[in-house]
């Protein structure tokens, strides 16, 4: 995020709601995402009219309706790209892109491994809910395998991309995850996603009430949610649980996460992984994004955020160096360079 889009502002989340009416279905993971958003907006110290909001197709690319700032509806696929013109153009925008599981993976996929291979600065939110909402629930690349859907009465026979690995396996720099109902953390997460300077993916695990109820249900429900999440902060050991007595160790020999409980076979909280967030080495993030329940409990918070040049700001680099050493200032120039004909 530029000097030039940051200013000393104060405003309240309202100031970021649309006079549009909120149509998403009740209960659906889309209104605790659309708050967050808000809340981390009037806290960033960006004026409004740098905020430029761009989606995609699908339930969650409604978003631009619901925000009192610029936006763009895009077409199924494209909000990467889109996002992209806008940022190289005007630098100065804080580009927010909206986009789901589906309009991510399937038919944007290709527009979304080159937006994190190049870095572009924009903030990337993908509502991940494993399913196609708004086309009345067919299996999306995020659904589990052997789910059953409209589209697989028989249940799913292939099985699903992880978004954490496949942003890191194309050279991502900053990917963190959340979940739709923890505000807290998703506007933390939002905030550091937008101060990072390159493409940051934040994965939402999000709730489909009508079409995929309870995707998440066995690491969210109030139970035992602390025993099957951890929330991953910068500089802290890797410890989780009710009782916060679980933690992560790594097993040298196998080269894999252990999963341990302090105080048993003498381990303390010394011999517990501490998480650095700005390794540049993605090998021990990759194992964080990929570990699931019942075996591990499920990664949230910022696994990855390692500084890099950004795209827009090579592009706009590239473009002062050749205007300095171009023989060609202006159009005149232009025009009577190369092959010229006089016509009489």
């Amino acid at each position: 995020m530029s000097e030039e889009t940051t200013q000393k502002v104060v405003y309240t989340p309202k100031d970021f709601k649309s006079d549009q009416e909120v149509r998403w279905c009740p209960g659906c993971g889309d209104h605790a995402i659309l708050n967050s958003v808000q809340r981390a907006m009037s806290q960033l110290g960006i004026k409004k009219e740098k905020y430029a909001v761009i989606s995609g197709i699908g339930c969650s690319s409604r978003f631009p309706y619901y925000m009192a700032t610029y936006g763009f509806h895009g077409i199924h696929g494209r909000a990467a790209a889109i996002s992209t013109g806008a940022k190289v153009a005007n630098p100065g925008l804080s580009v927010w892109t909206i986009t789901g599981d589906g309009d991510s993976l399937a038919i944007g996929g290709n527009h979304l491994i080159h937006v994190v291979r190049r870095n572009v600065d924009i903030n990337l939110l993908l509502f991940n809910n494993r399913i196609y909402g708004l086309t009345k629930g067919q299996y999306s690349p995020t659904s589990v395998k052997g789910q059953i859907t409209k589209t697989s009465p028989y249940g799913t026979v292939e099985p699903p991309f992880n978004p954490g690995e496949l942003v890191i396996g194309a050279k991502g720099r900053f990917f963190a995850r959340t979940i739709d109902s923890d505000i807290k953390l998703s506007v933390e997460i939002f905030q550091e996603a937008a101060r990072h300077e390159g493409t940051s993916v934040v994965e939402i695990l999000q709730n489909c009430v009508i079409y995929n109820n309870g995707a998440y249900a066995d690491i969210t429900a109030r139970e035992y949610k602390e025993d099957r999440q951890i929330v991953l902060r910068d500089g802290e050991p890797m410890i989780f649980g009710k009782e916060r007595d679980k933690g992560l160790m790594l097993d040298r020999e196998n080269m894999k996460l252990r999963v341990v409980k302090i105080g048993e076979n003498g381990i303390t909280e010394k011999d517990i992984l501490v998480h650095h967030s700005n390794e540049n080495n993605p090998g021990l993030h990759m194992m964080l994004v990929n570990m699931s329940w019942p075996n591990y409990p499920v990664a949230v918070g910022i696994i990855r955020n390692v500084a890099s040049p950004t795209y827009d700001m090579a592009v706009h680099a590239q473009i002062q160096k050749v205007k300095q050493s171009s023989p060609i200032k202006k159009m005149d120039d232009l025009l009577k360079s190369g092959n010229t004909w006089e016509v009489k």
